[in-house]
């Protein structure tokens, strides 16, 4: 069964920082790149960042760069978002997802949550001020 789990999320104060973690399962978890997205309620998921699994290249949505870091051991079949100088408006449930895209990073591919075929069930992360 393939499958994908996050973990990490939590309560902080504004500034501080959060590591999550996106654990992947049951497939070739090398051949696939992983995104994270967010999402509140009742709005659609957000493209947050996403790593290409080939040649490690990250991509980040304007709102997070700098901020944000997104990474891979594939040995251990994970993929990492750790999330410094946190506002309250990152406030969100965050989830990670697979995609065999050709190029994320053409015309922000990555961005599009149609281009993912397995999600997680979500972390929730809550920043307060």
């Amino acid at each position: 069964e393939v499958q994908l789990v996050e973990s990490g999320g939590g309560l902080v104060q504004a500034g501080g920082s959060l590591r999550l973690s996106c654990v992947g399962s049951g497939y070739s978890f090398d051949d696939y790149h992983i995104g994270w997205f967010r999402r509140a309620p009742g709005k659609e998921r957000e493209g947050v960042s996403c790593i290409d699994t080939f040649n490690g290249k990250a991509y980040y949505a304007d709102s997070v760069k700098g901020r944000f870091t997104i990474s891979r051991d594939n040995a251990k079949t994970t993929v990492y978002l750790q999330m410094n100088n946190l506002k309250p408006d990152n406030t969100d449930t965050y989830y990670c997802a697979s995609t065999d895209i050709a190029a994320p990073g053409v015309d922000d591919t990555w961005t599009g949550e149609e281009e993912y075929d397995c999600w997680g069930e979500g972390t929730q992360v809550t920043v307060s001020s």
